[in-house]
C-alpha cells in the first residue's frame, strides 16, 4: 500500500534519565535521548511504514543537530524542522520500579519551541498532500501563542479535508484544569479523532467513569462507554473517541487495554499483562498504531487491536520512541505474546 503522508506538530525535548532505575539524587550518570508526544507518534508511524513529517522548532546548535539527526535516524521527515537561538527543552525522568512511581521533572521554559512565532509555519505548504494531522494537548499548554499556532494548524487541516486527531494528554504541571478545558474545548470543535487515557477526560472535562478507581487500578471497560458517548455529544465534530486503560498494579506491572466508541458501536480490545521496561511513550505508540490502522481504512475494531498491541510492545522498548515494526505487532496479535525468541 502507498505510504500515507501524516503531519505531527509539537516539541522534541532532550530526555535525561538515570540508568538502572536509580534516583536522581544518587546517580553519577544520565542517559541522554530524545522524546516528545508528537515526535514519538511521528517515529512510530515512520517505523510502521508511513510518510511521517514532524513540525517543530529546535535550537540552532549541536543539541538541535543531535535531535534532528535522531528523528532522521528513524525515518521521520524533517523538512519542516525550524531553528531558533533559544535553548533546548529538557525533561528528567526518574523511572519507577515496583511500588515506587516514576517521576518527571520538566525544564522547558524559554525553549526554542515554546518561543516559536506563528509566522514560521506555512501550513498550506506543510500539509500539501497530507491525509492526517496529529497534535496533543501538551503543545497548546506551552503558551497562548503556541495554542494559537495549534488552532491555525487544525483549522487549515480541516479546510483541506484532512483527518485531525488530538491526544488529550493533560499535564497538570503545565497548566490548570480550567485553562486546559477552555483551550482544548476550542480545539475539539475541529477534531475528528480523540485519544485519551483513563483519567484525562475526567481531569479536564469532569466526565467520570462510574465505578472506576484510578488509584487502585480497578478499571472496567464498560464504565468508559458513557464517557466516550458524553464527549461525542459535547463535541459533535468527533467521529471516534478512543480511551486507553492502564490498570496499574505497580510501577513495574500493568494491565493494558483500550476501548473506542464510533457513534454506533462500543469496541473493547483484549487485555495484556505487561512487565514494564519503560512506560513513557506508551500512549503515543497507541496513537501511532490507531492512526496507522485508520488511514488504511481498517474497521475500528481492527485498528484498536493493532494500536493496543503496538503500545503493549512499546513498554518493552527503552526510550520514548516506539520502535515497533508491523510484523512484530501482527505476531503479538497472533500469538498473544509468549516472548519466544525469533530466529
Amino acid at each position: 500500500m502507498k505510504e500515507m503522508k501524516i503531519v505531527t506538530f509539537g516539541e522534541l525535548m532532550m530526555r535525561l534519565c538515570p540508568s538502572m532505575h536509580q534516583r536522581l539524587i544518587q546517580t553519577g550518570n544520565l542517559e541522554v535521548s530524545f522524546g516528545g508526544a508528537e515526535a514519538n507518534v511521528a517515529v512510530g508511524l515512520s517505523q510502521l511504514g508511513d510518510d511521517a513529517y514532524f513540525v517543530t522548532v529546535l535550537p540552532e546548535d549541536e543539541r538541535g543537530d543531535a535531535a534532528e539527526n535522531e528523528l532522521r535516524r528513524y525515518g521521520v521527515k524533517t523538512d519542516y524542522v525550524f531553528r531558533s537561538e533559544h535553548r533546548m527543552g529538557l525533561y528528567f525522568l526518574e523511572a519507577g520500579y515496583s511500588q515506587r512511581p516514576s517521576k518527571v521533572i520538566y525544564d522547558r521554559a524559554g525553549s526554542a519551541f515554546s518561543s516559536l512565532s506563528s509566522t514560521m509555519f506555512d501550513w498550506r505548504e506543510i500539509m500539501s498532500g497530507a491525509s492526517w494531522f496529529h497534535v496533543s494537548g501538551i503543545t497548546p499548554a506551552l503558551g497562548d501563542h503556541v495554542a494559537d499556532a495549534v488552532m491555525e494548524a487544525v483549522r487549515h487541516a480541516r479546510r483541506e479535508g484532512m483527518t485531525v486527531s488530538l491526544d488529550l494528554n493533560y499535564r497538570k504541571k503545565l497548566w490548570s484544569r480550567e485553562k486546559a478545558g477552555e483551550v482544548l474545548s476550542g480545539l475539539l470543535e475541529h477534531v475528528d479523532v480523540l485519544v485519551s487515557n483513563e483519567e484525562d477526560i475526567e481531569s479536564v472535562f469532569g466526565i467520570k467513569a462510574e465505578g472506576a478507581d484510578i488509584e487502585t487500578g480497578k478499571l472496567a471497560a464498560d464504565d468508559y462507554r458513557q464517557v466516550a458517548e458524553s464527549m461525542m455529544r459535547k463535541f459533535p465534530s468527533l467521529g471516534l473517541v478512543a480511551i486507553t486503560l492502564r490498570e496499574s498494579l505497580s510501577a513495574s506491572d500493568n494491565v493494558w487495554s483500550a476501548v473506542a466508541w464510533d457513534g454506533k458501536q462500543f469496541h473493547r480490545s483484549r487485555k495484556y499483562d505487561i512487565h514494564v521496561l519503560d512506560r513513557v511513550g506508551g500512549g503515543d505508540a497507541f496513537s501511532a498504531g490507531l492512526i496507522y490502522g485508520l488511514v488504511r481504512e481498517q474497521p475500528v475494531e481492527e485498528a484498536l487491536e493493532f494500536a493496543v498491541a503496538a503500545s503493549c510492545l512499546k513498554h518493552a522498548v527503552r526510550g520514548d520512541f516506539p520502535l515497533i515494526r508491523p510484523d512484530e505487532v501482527h505476531a503479538l496479535l497472533a500469538t498473544g505474546g509468549s516472548g519466544r525468541i525469533q530466529r
